[in-house]
């Protein structure tokens, strides 16, 4: 037993090594290692795709106001996204992911067309597992947000950057709507390129 464990630690299989580091990444940003109490409420994560809507319900909180977005809890938001558009690529399944969609979303695109589109991915996720594992366990570096702003009657909450992965950079443009307390994702795109 203990020579497994030590193999699955020690072992230098990547695709393990990415589903181990996107354990302890989920659990860190969703607060499950640490003894410390979090207003989540005031974050949002994103997913990534080439259309307006999606939702994430990851966090989420007792108030629809944006006031100021806390930026440690949004940060862990946007790598909440990135850890769950891994794991999607990873199992190739994506009804985590689209269930935490929002509605604008969910009426433009299907769970198969998210997932079709990003076929190219689940294709050639041999090569990108790797790149996508290690930027879970990256913070990324911001071109612009996370930040909040109002519009139509709702808060928004965006966030776009990359991690300075290697060889390619993994780039990323969340957004997410608060509804009912918790941030839905409207907004999915990433690339690796």
């Amino acid at each position: 037993m203990l020579s497994a464990l030590k193999n699955l630690i020690l072992d230098r299989d990547s695709t393990m090594n990415g589903v181990f580091a996107l354990v302890i990444v989920s659990l860190i940003a969703l607060g499950c290692t640490c003894g410390k109490n979090f207003d989540l409420g005031n974050i949002s994560s994103s997913s990534n795709s080439n259309s307006s809507s999606s939702s994430n319900n990851v966090f989420g909180g007792d108030d629809d106001n944006s006031g100021d977005v806390d930026d440690n809890l949004a940060r862990a938001t946007v790598k909440a996204t990135t850890a769950q558009f891994a794991n999607a690529i990873s199992t190739e399944d994506f009804s985590s992911l689209y269930n935490d969609c929002a509605t604008e979303f969910k009426t433009q695109y299907s769970e198969d067309q998210l997932k079709n589109e990003f076929g190219d991915f689940i294709r050639q996720k041999k090569n990108l597992l790797p790149i996508l594992a290690k930027a879970v366990s990256m913070d990324p570096e911001y071109t612009d947000g996370p930040s909040t702003r109002e519009e139509s009657g709702g808060t928004l909450l965006t966030a776009s950057g990359k991690y300075p992965t290697k060889p390619l950079p993994v780039t990323f443009k969340y957004e997410y709507v608060k509804r009912g307390g918790k941030w839905w994702l409207l907004r999915l795109e990433v690339y690796v390129r």
